[in-house]
């Protein structure tokens, strides 16, 4: 694991390992013990412009490269994941602070998304449509945007990375990817190694460790690229689509959430409480699709918080390295204070901790809290931590009212012995994914992922990557002569 963060602290532009030329470093530390990994001086905006460039002239190529020869590519960097497993794993832990858990749950996503990308290659498909005019063949063809930037975040960076990378050159187009600065190695460079290690052409696939205090917004300004990928907050997501609009580009955003799982009158308690425990507390709730409400009829509500939170209190937090650990540390210190500033404005609002975890570095211990007001902003935001709000309801057309009282639209889940009462609950959340008798965390490679308001626009996943990383191109043969009126 440790020659990843030395071999791999640096920019991977036009097929090159190489530092970066700005006048910093971005020091990527261990969020469990402050253990400095790498040490990365950062891409400026011209290396953010020579690796456009790479993409832009490796691109064309790559396009005109026969699929199944692509598809061999990806076949390869399967098999290289499954070979450094326990590699990527280890790298996961450290990183991020990711559990042993939290690993393997990544690991195996990305493995799956892998599979579905292998396919990919070969999905585009060209249409021949009927015209008006005699002799007129119209022909569509699915054809790549050319070069797609993506930016992806912290809390399932080699995932979140893969998720668009992947798809982006299974389907002809050249990357630039630019990772989370608290994940550059598993987020970035590691990918990058990996599709090195696979063989994919040089130039296709570029790496920049950046930040914004040095390039501003040049990595979406950039002419080249004609689609970006973004997956992180609703507040940058909004300023990135801004950029993309003004300089006519494409956005593809999957933006935060604040999910509810619902437990009707009916359910089994027992499986809720497993289901919202996990739903919440997964990844220290650094999930987009986390439930940060958990939504209970009255009828069950004395009995489900019992023992919501008697499991809570089972929930080790400590060492992500150590398999036993459920709660490890959240992601850096800044991380750690809006969690407890959370819990404290919580408190001060009048709400009842029924599980009050502290807070040592950047360990964070769940919280569980109780009688918040319903004006409470709290409710509607999303909170990226170990934190959950239990929020009692009479009847279902009080919960629905209340999951959609919020200004994200992403994931849920409702619990009911009924599961037609559950469809027809689930049809009426303006969610883009909503579960029922199960967890609000579930990502597929074949199923469209994305939200409504602000968790999101566009959906990635099986064909929506076609939509998210192709365009359509009509060309007409005109068979014999047409006529013109002058």
């Amino acid at each position: 694991m440790s020659s990843y963060f030395t071999d791999l602290a640096q920019q991977y532009i036009d097929g090159e390992w190489r530092p970066g030329t700005g006048s910093w470093d971005i020091i990527d530390f261990n969020p469990y013990d402050n253990e400095k990994l790498a040490s990365v001086t950062i891409a400026t905006a011209d290396e953010v412009d020579a690796a456009y460039r790479a993409a832009e002239r490796a691109q064309k190529q790559w396009a005109a490269t026969n699929p199944y020869a692509r598809r061999a590519v990806f076949e390869k960097a399967l098999r290289l994941v499954e070979e450094r497993e326990e590699e990527i794993s280890e790298a996961i832990v450290a990183e991020l602070g990711g559990t042993r858990l939290k690993a393997a749950f990544e690991l195996h996503l990305a493995k799956e998304f892998l599979r579905e990308v292998v396919h990919l290659a070969l999905r585009p498909e060209g249409r021949i449509i009927p015209s008006p005019v005699d002799g007129k063949e119209n022909r569509v063809y699915r054809v790549p945007v050319g070069v797609v930037g993506v930016i992806s975040p912290f809390n399932f960076p080699f995932l979140l990375s893969l998720k668009s990378v992947a798809p982006a050159l299974a389907l002809g187009n050249g990357v630039v990817l630019k990772p989370h600065q608290n994940t550059p190695i598993v987020g970035g460079t590691l990918v990058a190694k990996l599709f090195e290690d696979a063989g994919l052409p040089g130039g296709l696939l570029n790496v920049v460790v950046t930040d914004i205090a040095e390039i501003g917004d040049a990595f979406i300004e950039h002419p080249v690229p004609k689609v970006i990928s973004f997956t992180g907050s609703d507040k940058v997501g909004r300023h990135v689509a801004t950029v993309c609009a003004a300089h006519f580009k494409r956005s593809v955003l999957e933006l935060g959430g604040n999910s509810a799982l619902v437990v009707l009158d009916d359910a089994d308690v027992d499986y809720a409480v497993d289901a919202a425990v996990f739903s919440r507390y997964v990844h220290q709730g650094q999930v987009c699709m986390a439930a940060n409400r958990v939504l209970v009829d009255r009828a069950v509500a004395d009995e489900f918080t019992e023992k919501f939170v008697a499991k809570v209190r089972t929930l080790k937090t400590g060492d992500p390295r150590d398999p036993s650990t459920v709660i490890g540390p959240v992601i850096n210190s800044s991380q750690a204070d809006a969690v407890s500033g959370v819990v404290d404005q919580a408190l001060a609002e009048g709400a009842t901790a029924l599980v009050h975890g502290t807070v040592t570095d950047n360990l964070v211990e769940p919280s569980v809290l109780t009688g918040l007001p319903a004006d409470s902003a709290l409710l509607r935001q999303e909170v990226f931590g170990p934190v959950a709000f239990l929020v009692p309801f009479d009847g279902e057309e009080e919960a629905v009212r209340l999951v959609n009282d919020t200004p994200y639209g992403l994931s849920g889940a409702v619990h009911t012995a009924d599961v037609e009462r559950g469809v027809n609950f689930a049809k009426r959340i303006d969610t883009g994914m909503f579960h029922v008798n199960d967890g609000t965390v579930h990502d597929e490679p074949i199923v469209p992922f994305g939200g409504e308001k602000h968790s999101g626009v566009g959906r990635l996943n099986g064909d929506t990557m076609l939509d998210a990383f192709t365009t359509q191109k009509w060309i007409s043969v005109q068979h014999g002569r047409s006529g013109f009126p002058f």
